[in-house]
């Protein structure tokens, strides 16, 4: 495969006094010695017009010789070049592309909403120009398949009560699946020239018609696990008032009175609505 070629043309302001000259000269001349011979340069001066070219910075021209690939300039300034080269203009200057939100599968089967936000620029101009056939639909084609590869890769989120349990998901794991994808997209990009700059997922969210199910399972979720801690720590202080009360020697309780008493707090600390206490003016028998 043939590479990129840097060139650096001619001097744009030297060819420019001297196409100023013959221009110029030969009317001066023609109408000065009224001898219309001297208007025989003016069409050299005219053919030499076509070859300036003015190259910005971060931009380039690639040049082209009846079909020849002659070499890019990336130098910013102003040049002239053969009168006869094809001059294609690509930019080098970094790009966004934000994809369309694409509807795909997770690893786990679930339908899910995605969709990337990708920064790029090219960096070869031959393999940009010439090894594809318009670069810029490429990289919109290849990012989704990158996309849609990636979603298919890792779940969504971490199901452990399914058996699933994923190191990486694409919801909580953003730098990891972040890397995958700037990785994915940078490989298939690579036959275009194109230099992939920051790759990151820019929505992501379950397909409508599971929206509301994943919804309420993710609520289920929390309330269990906020209920495992509430558990967790209602027997933590039970415990510590059955041992500070036979420590201080407070009350003398049998095993009986201990369970009714565990049973008590437990509905207390476990319960979702305030306890309403009940005043025993009997004895603890009654």
């Amino acid at each position: 495969m043939k590479e990129e070629k840097i060139i650096v043309p001619a001097n744009g302001y030297l060819m420019l006094f001297v196409f100023l000259i013959l221009f110029f000269g030969s009317i001066v001349t023609a109408i000065a010695t009224e001898n219309p011979e001297y208007l025989i340069i003016l069409p050299i001066a005219i053919i030499i017009a076509p070859g300036f070219i003015m190259v910005q910075p971060n931009g380039s021209r690639v040049l082209l010789l009846f079909g020849k690939y002659i070499g890019t300039v990336k130098k910013n300034g102003f040049y002239w070049v053969n009168p006869f080269y094809t001059k294609k203009k690509i930019s080098l200057r970094a790009r966004n592309f934000d994809s369309e939100r694409l509807k795909v599968n997770d690893k786990l089967g679930n339908p899910i909403m995605i969709s990337t936000i990708l920064v790029w620029r090219v960096h070869n101009t031959y393999k940009a120009a010439f090894d594809v056939d318009i670069y810029e639909n490429f990289v919109r084609v290849q990012t989704d398949a990158a996309v849609r590869k990636l979603a298919s890769m890792y779940p969504y989120d971490n199901f452990a009560d399914e058996g699933h349990d994923e190191d990486i998901t694409l919801r909580s794991s953003v730098n990891e699946v972040s890397n995958a994808l700037e990785k994915e997209i940078e490989e298939r990009l690579a036959i275009a020239g194109i230099e992939v700059l920051e790759a990151r997922i820019g929505y992501l969210a379950y397909a409508q018609e599971i929206a509301n199910a994943m919804l309420k399972r993710q609520q289920a979720t929390a309330i269990v696990a906020a209920r495992h801690k509430i558990v967790e720590g209602a027997v933590s202080m039970v415990e510590m008032a059955l041992e500070e009360l036979g420590k201080k020697q407070i009350v003398d309780l049998d095993e009986e009175r201990k369970a009714a008493m565990v049973s008590n707090l437990m509905v207390i600390l476990c319960g979702d609505k305030d306890a309403s206490p009940v005043l025993n003016t009997g004895t603890l028998n009654h």
